[in-house]
């Protein structure tokens, strides 16, 4: 049982995975994103620091849950998010779909460099000396 305590408010839980939050702050803090997912549609032109301060949410929060895409900013939206490996402008997430596709593949040309080759086929001639069956 792994047991360890809570980040928020300091109680000990079982802890599962995710997060090291009880679950109850991680109810509220669910709570928490519905409520700045709703402003956000009502109120389209605003900014981060506006949200933060109309829903009493961290900014630093609004931005971890922009970075999980969980949230999403508009094309016309104030808030800029950049590609954290080229700069590009972004609407969520860590990195662009450029960067996104060029890791993958990257990826994929490393496992496939790993992986073992197949054996060839090997050619039977008639002098083998494996045994023969007649029909």
């Amino acid at each position: 049982m792994n047991v360890r305590n809570c980040r928020s408010c300091g109680r000990i839980f079982n802890y599962f995975s995710g997060p090291h939050i009880c679950p109850s702050c991680r109810e509220a803090l669910e709570a928490k994103f519905q409520e700045v997912k709703e402003y956000i549609r009502e109120h389209k032109g605003a900014g981060i620091g506006e949200v933060a301060e109309a829903c009493d949410v961290e900014v630093q929060q609004i931005h971890q849950w922009l970075r999980e895409s969980r949230l999403e900013v508009t094309p016309d939206s104030p808030i800029q998010l950049t590609c954290e490996n080229c700069g590009a402008v972004i609407r969520s997430g860590r990195f662009c779909e450029k960067c996104t596709n060029s890791v993958a593949q990257g990826f994929k040309h490393m496992l496939d460099a790993n992986a073992p080759k197949p054996e060839p086929k090997k050619n039977l001639e008639k002098d083998s000396p494996k045994m023969r069956f007649l029909q």
